[in-house]
């Protein structure tokens, strides 16, 4: 008799130290101004980038509105997350990921370029959770950008956290 184990693959790309979390933090828009947080995948990485899950927390009770964009150019000047780490922490020494998870709070204007590809809405004190299981797939100097906004109500302040899990591979052949 053959037995065999199926592994689900991010458990697999974890095992190889391919496997990243991480987290833009109290994204803070409101009074005519939007906020996002990204995973970019740099021109020169060498790899592809595959989206797992990523998920939608609104903060301070206000629905908000989360585009998700496909290789735009969003606006603002981004700063990196630092709330980035391998799922594996048992590789010494650790892993780091060539993807760079980008946020952008308070800012105005819409991103350039790139494909708008869905439209989700948050209500208040919600988190909202997209598996993927990485059939969004972006080569070097692709990126996926959730853009924060609240148009239902404008005057007011909001705020929201973006998490993602991805993989990284340099070929994806079947």
């Amino acid at each position: 008799m053959i037995k065999s184990v199926n592994i689900p693959n991010p458990l697999a790309k974890s095992f190889k130290g391919k496997y990243f979390v991480g987290y833009a933090d109290n994204l803070t828009f409101g009074k005519g101004t939007s906020a996002w947080a990204g995973l970019f995948n740099p021109v020169d990485s060498g790899i592809y980038l595959f989206v797992n899950v990523w998920t939608i927390t609104e903060l301070l009770g206000t629905p908000i509105r989360a585009q998700i964009w496909f290789n735009s150019t969003p606006p603002g000047a981004p700063v990196p997350s630092p709330l980035v780490t391998p799922a594996n922490t048992a590789i010494s020494p650790p892993p780091r990921p060539k993807v760079h998870l980008l946020e952008a709070s308070n800012v105005t204007g819409s991103p350039c370029g790139g494909i708008k590809a869905f439209v989700r809405r948050a209500t208040p004190e919600t988190t909202l959770v997209f598996e993927e299981d990485g059939k969004y797939i972006f080569a070097p100097g692709g990126n996926l950008t959730v853009f924060l906004s609240n148009p239902e109500s404008p005057e007011e302040n909001a705020a929201g956290r973006v998490a993602f899990g991805w993989w990284e591979e340099k070929n994806y052949t079947l």
